[in-house]
């Protein structure tokens, strides 16, 4: 088993191209189907590049993207990270 706050002390790998996506920041949950949904991790600036607009930048990672939870990373797989980007408000 493995508690929320044990995931959110790993860091996220892209597989594709070896990037570090940063660590979680959130994670979605599905309370209908009792699942977690995806990942959030904040945007490429530290969620800082929107900011000065009262926006923030987050990057959502999908669970089915997960391919390994490991002991100090979790390793995704995601051919265009740019995809990810979510801007809210």
């Amino acid at each position: 088993m493995i508690k929320i706050s044990d995931l959110r002390m790993r860091e996220i790998i892209n597989i594709v191209d070896g990037r570090r996506l940063g660590m979680i920041k959130d994670i979605d949950i599905n309370l209908e189907e009792g699942k977690i949904d995806a990942i959030i991790l904040p945007g490429m600036n530290g969620g800082r590049f929107f900011s000065f607009l009262g926006k923030e930048e987050e990057i959502i990672v999908p669970w089915h993207k997960i391919k390994k939870i490991g002991m100090d990373v979790i390793l995704v797989e995601v051919n265009n990270v740019d995809n990810l980007f979510n801007i809210i408000k």
